[in-house]
């Protein structure tokens, strides 16, 4: 099969590599700069997707009006990259976005999300859940060993996280929403807390990490976390820290975003290669 993988960071730089040793042919746009990865497209985006059956976008696939390519120069717009392509090609990306929706429905284009999957999106909660941990060992200045840490969220990521931080001899609280999850946290060994009533209970963490992609930690709940409180947001845009407050309170606060393709690019790679043959064989 032929692939055009464009754009990305280093885990569509090993999705290109990994689906080029599957016996595939792998044409690079948009990634000169990952170091040790030879130019495929002099010709640019045109040649890049010429004759590709399926052409495999990164997650997010935009970064506000252009192709999300930290690793090179190029900057293609949505009406740039739909232009370039051809109705029936199979166009997989993460997180398309309205601009980039619009644009290829446009041009006769389908897109399939493949961040949506399952079995993507539960590889990518354990590698952001490592990479989380490797943060609060290497910026918080006490062991986890001992340390009271605050899981805003009870999700995939919340869960994954919340057993390892345990396992690594932290006392865990989590909060969630649904009775259910408090039930289930209970039930692990960790302290439940209803989301609803963080407020007055926050005194007292060495950190506290969130899960939550929505306004959860405002100004008022940072207020009340103690001096030297490690804030770390996991979610995604528009995330769930007021980051603004935590500068003027002094809170230090870590936004972490694309965590699988900065902690683990290879692991990140394969699950996204495999959510690709699983969307392309229920296709057939």
């Amino acid at each position: 099969m032929r692939f055009a993988v464009l754009g990305g960071d280093m885990r569509q730089v090993e999705l290109a590599r990994l689906l080029e040793r599957d016996g595939h042919q792998v044409r690079r746009f948009a990634m000169e700069e990952a170091g040790g990865t030879p130019a495929r497209c002099a010709g640019g985006l045109e040649e890049a997707v010429s004759g590709a059956e399926t052409v495999i976008l990164p997650v997010p696939a935009m970064r506000g009006e252009y192709l999300n390519a930290p690793l090179s120069r190029e900057r293609i717009t949505a009406d740039e990259l739909a232009g370039a392509l051809v109705p029936g090609q199979a166009v997989l990306c993460g997180m398309p976005g309205e601009a980039l929706s619009a644009a290829l429905a446009r041009r006769g284009v389908t897109c399939t999300d493949y961040f949506v999957r399952e079995e993507l999106t539960v590889k990518n909660a354990a590698a952001t859940a490592e990479g989380a941990v490797e943060i609060l060992l290497r910026e918080m200045p006490v062991t986890l060993q001992g340390a009271r840490v605050l899981v805003t969220g009870f999700g995939r990521i919340g869960k994954l996280l919340s057993l390892k931080l345990r396992a690594l001899g932290a006392h865990v609280t989590c909060s969630a929403r649904k009775p259910g999850d408090l039930a289930l946290i209970e039930c692990l060994g960790l302290t439940p807390v209803p989301t609803g009533e963080l407020r007055g209970r926050l005194s007292g963490f060495s950190a506290v990490v969130n899960t939550v992609p929505a306004l959860l930690l405002d100004r008022e709940l940072l207020g009340e976390l103690d001096e030297g409180c490690l804030c770390l947001d996991l979610a995604s845009k528009p995330g769930g820290v007021d980051m603004e407050a935590a500068r003027e309170l002094g809170v230090r606060a870590i936004w972490a975003l694309g965590l699988p393709g900065r902690v683990a690019p290879v692991t990140a790679g394969e699950a996204v290669r495999d959510a690709v043959y699983n969307i392309i064989n229920e296709s057939v």
